[in-house]
């Protein structure tokens, strides 16, 4: 029984998915197609679709104590120079909200060097430019040495949501993307696979600049695409998480720390992860 629980549980995105199909599915295939047999299996497919979703709900709270928990991994920062850090595991766990996605400790990292301003929130134009933001087209790199195991930069950049108006519309917007699955929300991505079977994934990269290709090994440290705003984000950042698995439809997110930074005023390097608005900078 535990491992059916855990099973349901690590699949609950792809079913919760599955069962909302079904049920749309079958409640609008029933309404406009008059042939009796094939709209007598239409009209059960809503049933289905409800069974599905009341198993996720019923594995969710033994589900998740079956996860085993980990401690952190320290990794290479995907980026160098000064970073700010927002939805962070640091602060919060789930960091951004949820635990889909293998998401549960990633991490939000904003360019905010000192010698040039990054643009501030309602002002200027409601949807800005991506290349107004000092992040865009900053190197990303390799968390972890590894294999390539995804490798997508086909999706093009959007403009920042950059105001309250901008940002009403992003929620919108994501609900929609929640129906194409992690691809859509996550963007252009790459994900790294470890010797050990832990997979390091980077978000919202810029489009057309992935440096690598499934199946290259890879060092940390290596540059391997470019800072965009692709995907569900609000302005031109990196996303950084670890899975246990390479899909983000069935991973669970892994803990981590950046090794080598400071934090703030910090002078003294060590593995950390910061916290919510705090500035992280790697060399």
């Amino acid at each position: 029984m535990r491992r059916v629980i855990a099973g349901i549980y690590r699949a609950r995105v792809v079913i919760v998915y599955a069962s909302v199909m079904t049920i749309f599915v079958g409640t609008v295939g029933a309404q406009v197609i008059p042939i009796a047999p094939v709209k007598a299996v239409l009209t059960l497919l809503p049933l289905a679709g409800i069974v599905g979703m009341l198993l996720v709900l019923a594995a969710l709270v033994p589900g998740l104590k079956l996860v085993p928990s980990r401690e952190p991994i320290s990794v290479l920062a995907p980026v160098t120079g000064r970073w700010s850090a927002l939805n962070s595991p640091a602060t919060r766990v789930p960091s951004h909200g949820v635990r889909a996605y293998g998401q549960t400790y990633a991490v939000d990292l904003i360019f905010d060097p000192k010698e040039r301003e990054r643009p501030a929130f309602d002002t200027g134009m409601a949807l800005r430019y991506p290349n107004e933001y000092p992040a865009f087209g900053e190197p990303v790199r390799a968390m972890i040495d590894g294999v390539v195991v995804r490798s997508s930069d086909s999706q093009r950049d959007h403009r920042a949501r950059s105001s309250v108006l901008g940002f009403m519309y992003m929620m919108i917007e994501g609900t929609i993307r929640e129906i194409g699955g992690p691809r859509l929300v996550v963007g252009n991505h790459i994900t790294i696979r470890s010797n050990d079977g832990v997979h390091a994934l980077v978000a919202h990269v810029k489009q057309h600049s992935a440096l690598v290709k499934v199946g290259d090994s890879v060092v940390a440290g290596q540059p391997i695409a470019a800072c965009g705003n692709s995907g569900n984000s609000s302005e031109p950042h990196v996303h950084a998480q670890l899975m246990d698995r390479a899909s983000a439809w069935t991973g669970h997110g892994v803990p981590m720390l950046f090794a080598d930074i400071t934090i703030d005023d910090e002078t003294e390097k060590r593995d950390a992860m910061p916290a919510e608005n705090e500035h992280l900078t790697a060399l």
